[in-house]
């Protein structure tokens, strides 16, 4: 599969990339899909959520009232969920909420969501590209040379050339800049547009060969 190579300004450079059929055409599987972004959300979490029980609450354990003769329903302590300001009845505790994939499964979930984006023509290949320096300027350029201004975008680059880039896109809702080694399928659905160095897509490429 051969995809066009342009430049920043969003020229066509003449220019195509070869890939392997099977980073952008392999049979996409939705379940792994749903697997791979349950487990990138999991994985978000912090799972410090704690509410005070019964016997965590501070209050008196005085019984309230006697147990029979009153009329009423029977009364403990001032600490029962019961009663307003009591502990809480199965309430939450800090718990780890990640769980394990294989890597295989992820690894299906990442090319079915390229699939898709391949599919409905939202990648898009760049020449190789850094800056001297951060400048939101310089990143606002790029994206309406690319026509991604009002789009959500993520930049897949090579981890040495992704540091100006990513200060300069920071700034910017919009835009995210990852390296190819961490691309995952939630970011990549996440996108309206991929933008894929020629170098990055070229490591995902040796990635994906060899895996």
């Amino acid at each position: 599969m051969e995809l066009k190579v342009y430049n920043i300004k969003g020229e066509d450079t003449g220019r195509t990339v070869e890939v392997m059929d099977s980073l952008f055409q392999t049979e996409p599987n939705d379940h792994v899909i749903w697997l791979s972004v349950k487990q990138f959300l999991a994985d978000q979490r912090q799972g410090t959520h704690k509410a005070k029980e019964r016997s965590e609450v501070s209050g008196s354990t005085r019984k309230l009232k006697r147990q029979k003769g009153t009329g009423g329903a029977r009364a403990g302590d001032i600490n029962s969920p019961l009663m307003v300001g009591g502990g809480r009845v199965f309430g939450p505790r800090p718990r780890d909420y990640r769980f394990k994939l294989n890597k295989k499964v992820k690894s299906l979930a990442k090319l079915s969501a390229l699939y898709y984006k391949a599919k409905d023509e939202e990648i898009k290949v760049v020449e190789d590209f850094s800056f001297d320096a951060p400048k939101t300027k310089k990143m606002v350029e790029v994206l309406d040379s690319l026509q991604l201004k009002d789009k959500k975008s993520l930049f897949v680059l090579l981890p040495n050339k992704e540091s100006f880039v990513t200060l300069s896109a920071r700034n910017l809702k919009q835009v995210k800049v990852i390296s190819a080694h961490t691309l995952n399928t939630y970011e990549i659905l996440h996108a309206n547009t991929l933008v894929f160095s020629e170098s990055a897509l070229k490591e995902l490429n040796e990635m994906h060969k060899n895996s």
